[in-house]
């Protein structure tokens, strides 16, 4: 029925693993022929974990570890490929980070055991995004994954069959089950998003890649004249019916119910992206030179940025050639600007980096005389080509692929100065003129584009003439704005742990008090460390980098400089009802479904 999702064949082939060693068996995952799934070592984990509720602060894996400390090899295993499980679902976290958690808690082990590299893959690249809260939520999804799996093995073989069988069976067996625990007795409503995905992964050719029952509830009343027997109340057996008959009534198939036209039809509050057509003048073809939607998908999960804010500026590139990312320091304009001309230009040769500066030159950038050994052995001088002829060159050498050139804090130079009679080619591709050290004629390629980028926050920098202006699309880098204004806390869900949230509660209240100079605003880049962020990496940050900087903005009001504390805003934030996640909601951040959709 096209359920399942079509790029995951890795994760359906780890999940169908999990059925055959942990449900149909005792056998383990890791380490097969090793009994871990077993009621013994089940029942071993839930007086530790399920009935040792740890309410601290720390992060999920320290009070796991305090959970589970001096517990028998068996169990700690058990518990790492019950987290594996738990990662199988979503397309929302990484496989480094998926693999670093279970790999942590195995190491927690006296005897060694990893993650089969077949197994490693299956992490990649998940199934559906079941929002913020499936993250959050962490103990009380994993808890219902073990107390399912514990009333699983209580279950006379026989019945198992069945319910492996028949997924209406196992469906019925999944939704009345009760809790035991202390972690889950009290929150029978809250993993209700960790039962939508084991209907699917256990069964995944009869129920929707969709861990958000609110969505299926949806998206079933708005093909509900689709549906052969209005009286149906059950949502998965609704949802099949409409989409065999998606066929019928529309000719096509469904690969999801969350591609754009389908979903504009049963979500209210799904706004469609906004693409720009560009003009059949004003863009000529270059062959296959467009990277695939996947490439540039991948691209947009890598930087944490939607992938339509990307798409959106490789339009205004085809259209005007030239653009300039412009914004506070800190919000990653620079490393966008490198790494989707690389991508675009589907090679790193195609892509040059030059950065202006004050005595940066026409003769620097385009073409001048350059100090040069003569023939006789006198000193003299060459006339050279700067980069932007250099690239310019190669560019006519490929004129079916894209080249690129990124300017660096453009607006550091004298513009005028620097780009000479370029002011007229930039905006005239197809005409020819005479550079000022050369009788030849030149033209810019029409598939030559340029990326420049623009510190605002630099009070010493000129404004940019008009005339550049106009020849340049410009696309604002604000903290106050998405993409950037969320960039922060998407890439701490991926590289800190859940607790580390506060970090940019922080950053978005250090920026309200800089509301009224938005150039001055904190950038995300700040605290985006390779390796990912600790808590202690924060206040050595925050020292050394952030403050400096807001002292530098706050020149002669020395008396502000209190608020920007980091105990102080961290206490604000805290207790900053706006600051607040929506924690009950399962899909809080999420779809709830694939996440390319």
């Amino acid at each position: 029925m096209g359920t399942r999702r079509s790029d995951a064949a890795n994760v359906y082939k780890a999940a169908e693993e999990w059925v055959e060693r942990a449900l149909k068996s005792d056998d383990s995952l890791f380490t097969p022929g090793k009994p871990i799934w077993t009621r013994q070592w089940l029942e071993e984990l839930h007086e530790r974990f399920l009935n040792r509720p740890d309410e601290s602060s720390n992060t999920f894996l320290a009070k796991l570890e305090w959970q589970l400390a001096n517990s028998p090899p068996e169990v700690y295993q058990l518990m790492a490929e019950a987290l594996y499980v738990y990662f199988l679902i979503t397309s929302a976290v990484s496989n480094n980070k998926k693999q670093d958690n279970v790999e942590t808690v195995l190491g927690w082990s006296q005897h060694a055991v990893s993650i089969p590299s077949d197994l490693v893959d299956g992490l990649t690249p998940g199934i559906a995004n079941p929002g913020q809260a499936f993250n959050n939520k962490r103990p009380f999804q994993v808890g219902l994954l073990i107390e399912f799996a514990e009333q699983w093995k209580q279950q006379p073989s026989s019945t198992r069959r069945h319910l492996l069988n028949d997924p209406w069976a196992f469906k019925e067996f999944l939704m009345a089950m009760q809790f035991h625990s202390l972690l889950l007795r009290n929150k029978q409503n809250t993993p209700s998003t960790q039962r939508q995905a084991l209907l699917h992964l256990v069964h995944p050719d009869t129920f929707e890649a969709i861990v958000s029952l609110e969505h299926k509830t949806k998206i079933a009343k708005a093909f509900r004249h689709l549906v052969e027997d209005p009286s149906e109340n059950d949502v998965d057996r609704a949802l099949g019916t409409i989409r065999r008959a998606f066929a019928a009534e529309y000719g096509t198939d469904v690969h999801s119910f969350y591609e754009s036209d389908i979903r504009e039809r049963w979500d209210d509050q799904h706004k469609p992206e906004k693409r720009v057509s560009p003009s059949p003048v004003e863009v000529p073809e270059f062959g296959e030179e467009k990277p695939s939607a996947t490439n540039l998908a991948q691209l947009a999960e890598e930087m944490y940025v939607p992938l339509s804010f990307l798409e959106e500026i490789e339009v205004l590139l085809d259209e005007k050639r030239q653009i300039i990312f412009q914004g506070p320091p800190g919000t990653g304009k620079t490393f966008i600007a490198q790494k989707l001309a690389r991508c675009l230009g589907s090679s790193e040769e195609r892509v040059a980096l030059v950065q202006f500066h004050p005595s940066y030159a026409y003769e620097d950038f385009v073409q001048g005389f350059r100090p040069a050994t003569a023939r006789n052995g006198q000193p003299g001088f060459e006339l050279k080509g700067g980069p932007l002829l250099k690239v310019a060159e190669r560019a006519r050498q490929e004129p079916q692929e894209k080249h690129f050139l990124v300017i660096d804090e453009i607006n550091r130079g004298n513009l005028a100065k620097v780009f000479g009679e370029l002011y007229f080619l930039l905006e005239y591709r197809d005409s020819e003129i005479r550079l000022q050290y050369s009788a030849a004629p030149f033209s810019l390629p029409d598939n030559l584009y340029i990326i420049g980028t623009m510190n605002t926050a630099d009070r010493s920098i000129a404004l940019v003439d008009l005339a550049l202006r106009r020849r340049f699309y410009f696309v604002d880098f604000h903290p106050d704005e998405e993409p950037i204004k969320s960039l922060l806390r998407r890439w701490l869900e991926d590289n800190a742990s859940e607790e580390m949230a506060w970090v940019a509660d922080v950053v978005d209240r250090a920026n309200r008090h800089l509301r009224d100079d938005r150039h001055a605003a904190i950038g995300p880049s700040y605290f985006m460390k390779k390796g990912g962020l600790a808590e202690a990496d924060v206040p050595r940050i925050w020292k050394h980098s952030v403050l400096p900087y807001i002292e530098e903005r706050l020149f002669g009001s020395a008396d502000q400089l209190k608020a920007f504390e980091l105990d102080t805003l961290r206490r604000q934030a805290a207790r900053d009802p706006e600051q607040e996640e929506d924690s009950e909601g399962e899909a809080a951040s999420g779809d709830g479904g694939p996440i390319d959709a």
